[in-house]
């Protein structure tokens, strides 16, 4: 049976409606890692730390997806709770047409400054060579990979999260078996996982760029649209918080691998890659949960239907409790095992990994509350709000950790700078969503 925006939502009725787009979510962080594991293991250490040197630049280029989905799909859903059908078509319709010129445009300007860029971040010789090549390839499809990230929200806007998981597994499956083909097989290397990627990539954009432009059962569809440079704005600063999210953890993860370049070298970043390859598949939980309840937030919030609004954000706590402790048991449980897959072959880096990994996982207990609070202001379009917390989260306190802990704790300070971050950020997602209480009533 079909699960509409105004339901009432019991657990089991959140949770089927939310699945879909947590593993969109886990299938999209696959990407990485299945290039990450290929790579390290097919193409050498040296190719695997220039992945995990460009690649957080790639993804900070391609965060416009995600904040035109986010920011978008909570204007959207609002327009619907409203009545306003036609308009959350018009709204639609406009932000995937801006979002396919942003991304050619990012294409061009990406293509012609990546190796100053990569040069500039520390690759060297073979690594950066390998940067270049890998990032090139990507760049060329960058805006199908960017209207991806954008589905994924407008999808659920649509009610239709279920196709927005088929297509997201398909482009997994998709990733996954051209890497077995290209770099396993025929040992094409760094190339190969560069081209299983895009391809993938261009599969889960495209397929709903076509679904949305025929006629379909769905909330919304591509209509032409002139530029609303009103709702545009409105939709840039409400999807702050999510492009915060993402250009700051470029910075931090370029901060991340100097400071371990400095002190483990070509190993740290190397252990840093896994760390991040395997911790993104464990946090998408948390990101997939946050995306597919938005637009319930955010049409309940437009309805006007505070005791609903209410329902959702208390049951939204007690899960992402139970989300966190069981991720941090399976964490601390699957550490070496995990480990051992990508970097097996050399056991100092895996020793090194291993330990990292144990310590960023105590994250987890903390991180889901201040990843949906984030996605709560933004669904209930206080983009403001969702910024300065995603800010406070995902860059100052991050970046006065990773800074400083080092000092005292030498590496063990760079993995316990993200349990610190998200302590200190627990604070302030916290202290606003007590002041804000009367204002949305959702308390």
């Amino acid at each position: 049976m079909r699960i509409r925006l105004s339901d009432h939502f019991n657990y089991t009725k959140l949770l089927r409606f939310v699945f879909p787009s947590i593993i969109m979510m886990v299938f999209t962080s696959i990407y990485s890692v299945v290039d990450g594991f290929f790579v390290s293991n097919f193409a050498g250490k040296t190719s695997f730390a220039a992945i995990n040197l460009i690649m957080p630049l790639l993804m900070g280029m391609g965060t416009v997806g995600f904040l035109i989905g986010t920011g978008g799909s909570a204007v959207v859903s609002i327009a619907l709770g409203e009545g306003k059908r036609d308009d959350a078509n018009r709204y639609f319709s406009m932000l995937v047409y801006v979002l396919i010129a942003v991304g050619i445009i990012l294409t061009i300007v990406g293509f012609v400054f990546i190796e100053p860029i990569a040069y500039a971040l520390g690759a060297r010789d073979k690594m950066l060579s390998d940067c270049v090549i890998y990032a090139r390839i990507l760049l060329t499809f960058q805006t199908a990979f960017m209207l991806q990230c954008a589905f994924q929200s407008f999808m659920v806007a649509a009610e239709k999260p279920k196709l927005g998981l088929y297509v997201t597994v398909a482009a997994g499956m998709t990733n996954i078996i051209l890497d077995a083909l290209f770099v396993g097989l025929f040992k094409w290397g760094l190339v190969g996982a560069a081209a299983a990627t895009v391809i993938s990539q261009t599969v889960g954009g495209l397929m709903p760029l076509l679904y949305f432009i025929r006629k379909n059962d769905s909330l919304l569809k591509l209509i032409p649209a002139k530029v609303d440079w009103r709702v545009l704005g409105k939709v840039c600063v409400n999807g702050s918080s999510e492009l915060m999210t993402n250009l700051s953890a470029t910075v931090v993860n370029i901060l991340y691998n100097f400071q371990l370049m400095k002190l483990a070298g070509e190993n740290g970043v190397a252990a840093y890659g896994v760390i991040m390859y395997v911790l993104f598949i464990f946090a998408a939980v948390f990101f997939g949960y946050s995306i597919g309840c938005a637009p319930i937030i955010g049409y309940n919030h437009g309805a006007s239907e505070d005791k609903e609004l209410h329902n959702i954000f208390k049951k939204s706590l007690i899960l992402i409790s139970i989300f966190g402790l069981l991720m941090l048991t399976a964490s601390q449980l699957l550490s070496s095992p995990l480990c051992e897959l990508f970097v097996g072959y050399d056991r100092e880096l895996f020793e090194l990994t291993s330990r990292g990994f144990r310590i960023y996982a105590l994250s987890f207990l903390i991180s889901g509350f201040n990843i949906f609070a984030s996605a709560f202001f933004t669904a209930l379009g206080d983009g403001v709000v969702s910024a300065v917390i995603s800010f406070m989260r995902t860059l100052v306190f991050q970046l006065l950790s990773i800074l400083l802990l080092p000092v005292l704790f030498d590496i063990d300070g760079v993995w316990f700078a993200i349990v610190m971050a998200e302590l200190l950020s627990l604070g302030v997602s916290a202290a606003f969503i007590f002041i804000k209480r009367k204002k949305y009533r959702y308390m």
